[in-house]
């Protein structure tokens, strides 16, 4: 997998900092996690390719988090691209969407799908052979949900050698990568697990948007390889972050330890703060493996 920030900061875009958007590769998908003001600035200038983008998931109608939306999608048109673009949010981003793009005589030469959501339960948003993407419910002042990018590593390693050794032809290896038996034509069935290696373990990214601390959601990252979680705040300004409905740094972290996930990613930062570094050194006094997100960055896992 591969994580591009193409902004994390809370609130207001500023000339230095952006609001929440994300890039996800995985599996030679992509796929864009919210999109803030200026999400299509920030594509450009980390050479990312607009045509690769065919899914977008919203985590709610909060503006540093969606008021991006509608200009990208004026810009596909004015690209002329013809593959779908699937818009995933809650209920209410189509009619949203649609209003700006009517009342400005807009259209779309490519077919433009939205699935709105309204269930507080976690459910498969999108799935197809390699990935599966399921929402996480967050509590916020709005209707709001996270996202879980879940790898189906299905495909089995080739053991060359034992393939070989039975003099076996290589229009079978894709069947084996998936678990095939092979007979031979002798008539003797080779099984599967002495032609292969079992698959590297999974990878997962938990993408935690605005919310308040709330153990509820730890089942649905237990084991997480890298988990995004806001951190509005630092542990000073708590009473700040139960008003407003956001989180700590150190509430972060107290997640992330609880879910036991490989990595803690921090985002979401309110600007008030004058170094991010701080956010990290308050998150390591309860959780070791801690990143923090910033504007550009990459993180591969």
């Amino acid at each position: 997998m591969k994580l591009t920030i193409l902004g994390c900061y809370a609130a207001t875009p500023r000339t230095i900092t952006n609001p929440t958007s994300q890039v996800l590769e995985i599996k030679n998908r992509m796929f864009l996690i919210d999109c803030g003001e200026g999400t299509q600035v920030q594509l450009r200038k980390n050479k990312i390719k607009f045509s690769r983008i065919e899914h977008i998931f919203i985590s709610h109608l909060h503006g540093d988090h969606f008021y991006g939306l509608v200009g990208l999608i004026s810009t596909f048109m004015l690209l002329n691209r013809q593959a779908d673009l699937h818009v995933y949010g809650p209920k209410g981003i189509k009619e949203i969407i649609l209003l700006q793009l009517r009342l400005s005589n807009s259209y779309t030469g490519y077919n433009l799908y939205f699935h709105e959501l309204e269930s507080t339960e976690s459910e498969v948003v999108y799935e197809d052979e390699k990935v599966v993407v399921k929402t996480i419910p967050l509590k916020h002042r709005v209707y709001t949900n996270g996202y879980l990018f879940l790898e189906k590593n299905i495909e089995r390693k080739l053991n060359i050698d034992a393939i070989l050794n039975h003099d076996i032809d290589v229009v079978y290896y894709n069947k084996i990568k998936y678990g095939g038996d092979i007979t031979l034509e002798d008539g003797r069935v080779i099984p599967n697990e002495k032609l292969t290696f079992d698959p590297e373990p999974a990878k997962s990214y938990a993408f935690c948007s605005d919310t308040v601390y709330d153990e509820s959601i730890i089942p649905l990252l237990e084991n997480v390889t890298v988990l995004y979680h806001e951190s509005t705040f630092l542990d000073s300004e708590e009473h700040l972050a139960e008003k407003t409905m956001h989180s700590t740094a150190k509430q972060a972290a107290k997640i992330a330890k609880l879910a036991n996930a490989d990595i803690l990613l921090l985002g979401h930062y309110s600007t008030r703060y004058d170094k991010i570094e701080r956010f990290q050194e308050e998150a390591q006094t309860v959780f070791t493996n801690v990143i923090l997100a910033d504007d550009g960055k990459e993180i591969e896992f």
